[in-house]
């Protein structure tokens, strides 16, 4: 975690410099010149019809239409996510918490909740330490903890998951990660999972356990089989870490706290290629992922940010720059973050990096970032400058005000429907310190949402949202989803040493949806990589199935689109990974289409 960040009144040195540097060598690392390959997703910028709805500028402080209601309790998600002492954090290592993910384990159209689970180090007496959870859907608005029935019982410093059909079986499988030995679980198709993380060769050996955090499944050589990345945060070792204020970086504001991160050592990332046989290679050496140490890596997150087809990764870390790998298309990546302009702020300092997402905020077919990162400073969006570098839009863009909090789980979520991506954020501090120590500086925060206002700036309606939004919180990880089916966009987040938040959407706008689910063949059959552009009118959206972002979370791997007043889409391009490009016309919204690649649409359900 970044500590003692003072944000400079001088923002546009670094910038300059950054664009500079980047246009003058396109051939960034590879020799590689940057070729577009999706061009054709949108224009360079979306062209403004103040009568058009979808692209009608949104005036500050108009009805937003949505009120996020926390029914977690009532839905049954009682389980506590442990996770070092309460009041006291004497280690960084009861600070991370834990990610969450929704995904539909059992394949009948209903998002079910994985929750990873935390410990403490005094421990708990045998058969009753806690464990990772698994909520089965009931449809009705409940859900029913599975957990042991489904073999998914396992104490443990959980840290991050994600979710992917490795063996291209048809049912998605599970990987969750750990200060310890990560888990892959394999998903049997009949509601129970197998521990294979020994028998696909990603058992860990080592003097002390790896600080495993963010991961994501992505098909980096494009063979048809999904491969896996891991991050891993610091190099720790209990017995030779300064107790809370003996070290230099043991102090928060004049307060001893837990030491860390800066003054350790840092850990490396992973990537490991599926062999095609259950089994999977450390490939982190000859794939170039080693060349880029020294970093305090979190939330990781492959998406094709240069839109040539290929997957790339992105991993938000804390205290040093973060981490853009660019795929080479030859089984190799190259960090591109500093010449990119997104491995700092636009002051030119590396940030307490804590949560990413990507995402199309300003439709105009090319993927930015938003960063979460910690106090005493602001979140970060990179707006994507469609020639291989960013820039730091945060202060442009009305979301440079909220320095207080500290933020983690993220995501780019179009909550009213209306076309057009707002980004919520989940936070809560580290130090239960401050409070006793009388800073103003609570442990426990509210949550922050953005309305995207279609100009390229977001409105803070935080406030206006609903009291779930402003209940505060020690939170992490958060997943997104429409786990009721009813067409918006809900929410499920993973409190620190509290009982999962389930914050359903009442929209009340009138706006429409469109839903779809990606089945590869040629590709993998989770569709993870996959490019969807959905156009009606003049208006145009991109966004891909991908795995991990969030905080070390997972998002459902249905795409979700908001389609405002429109009663169809006039056309949805899937582009899959394979080059297989399915392209279907005149698609009726408010309903959930599964297109299968090379078939189209082979199953639609309908609501209104």
């Amino acid at each position: 975690m970044k500590r003692g960040r003072i944000i400079s009144p001088s923002r546009h040195s670094r910038r300059s410099f950054l664009e500079t540097l980047s246009r003058n060598s396109l051939t960034l690392g590879a020799g590689r010149i940057l070729a577009p390959f999706f061009a054709a997703t949108g224009p360079a910028r979306p062209a403004r019809n103040d009568q058009d709805p979808f692209s009608a500028p949104i005036a500050p402080g108009s009805p937003f239409g949505v009120t996020l209601v926390d029914v977690g309790a009532r839905a049954g998600l009682s389980s506590r996510c442990v996770f070092g002492g309460e009041y006291v954090k004497h280690w960084i290592v009861e600070t991370t918490g834990c990610g969450i993910a929704f995904f539909d384990y059992d394949d009948d159209g209903w998002l079910d909740i994985f929750q990873v689970n935390g410990t403490t180090l005094e421990g708990f007496p045998k058969g009753k330490e806690p464990t990772n959870h698994l909520y089965h859907n009931n449809r009705d608005g409940t859900f029913t903890d599975v957990t042991r029935k489904a073999g998914l019982a396992r104490a443990g410093w959980g840290q991050g998951v994600c979710v992917g059909n490795y063996d291209n079986d048809g049912f998605d499988d599970l990987f969750v990660t750990y200060w310890g030995e990560n888990a892959l679980y394999h998903n049997n198709g009949d509601g129970t999972f197998a521990d294979v993380t020994e028998k696909a060769g990603l058992a860990q050996r080592g003097a002390r356990p790896r600080w495993n955090t963010g991961c994501c499944f992505l098909d980096y050589d494009k063979d048809g089989r999904l491969d896996l990345f891991v991050a891993n945060y610091v190099d720790f070792d209990l017995a030779h870490t300064p107790s809370p204020g003996e070290g230099k970086y043991c102090h928060w504001k004049g307060v001893p706290v837990n030491c860390g991160p800066r003054g350790l050592p840092a850990s490396t990332n992973i990537l490991y290629h599926n062999n095609g046989d259950g089994t999977f290679t450390d490939v982190s050496e000859k794939s170039g992922i080693l060349k880029t140490p020294g970093h305090y890596s979190f939330t990781a997150v492959a998406a094709d940010f240069d839109n040539d087809g290929w997957p790339d990764i992105y991993v938000a870390c804390d205290s040093t720059p973060s981490i853009l790998y660019r795929n080479n298309h030859d089984g190799t990546f190259t960090d591109v973050a500093v010449q990119s302009g997104c491995a700092y702020n636009e002051d030119g300092q590396e940030q307490g990096g804590m949560g990413a997402a990507p995402g199309d905020y300003n439709c105009d077919g090319w993927l930015d970032i938003f960063k979460t990162n910690f106090s005493d400073d602001t979140s970060s969006l990179y707006r994507n400058n469609r020639d291989g570098t960013f820039t730091d839009a945060t202060f442009e863009a009305g979301m440079g005000l909220n320095t207080r909090y500290l933020g983690w789980g993220c995501g780019f979520v179009d909550l009213d429907n209306d076309g057009w991506l707002d980004v919520f954020l989940a936070n809560g501090h580290v130090y239960p310190e401050l409070e006793k120590a009388g800073l103003g500086m609570p442990y426990k925060e509210p949550k922050t949402l953005y309305r995207n206002l279609r100009n390229g700036r977001f409105e803070d309606v935080s406030k206006r949202a609903g009291p779930a939004v402003q209940l505060p919180a020690s939170a992490r990880g958060v997943a997104f989803g429409d786990f009721d089916n009813d067409g918006d966009l809900d929410l499920v987040i993973n409190n620190m040493n509290g009982t999962p938040a389930l914050l359903h959407n009442d929209g009340g706008n009138g706006n429409r949806w469109l839903k779809l689910k990606l089945v590869g063949t040629r590709s993998n059959r989770s569709g993870i990589g996959a490019r969807v552009r959905v156009v009606a009118g003049s208006h145009s959206q991109i966004d891909e199935v991908r795995s991990g972002g969030s905080y070390l979370s997972q998002n459902d791997l249905r795409l979700h689109f908001g389609m405002g007043p429109a009663t169809k889409a006039d056309l949805v391009e899937v582009h899959w990974p394979s080059g297989c490009v399915d392209a279907l016309k005149d698609v009726e919204t408010n309903q959930t289409v599964r297109v299968k690649e090379g078939a189209g649409i082979v199953k639609a359900v309908r609501s209104y």
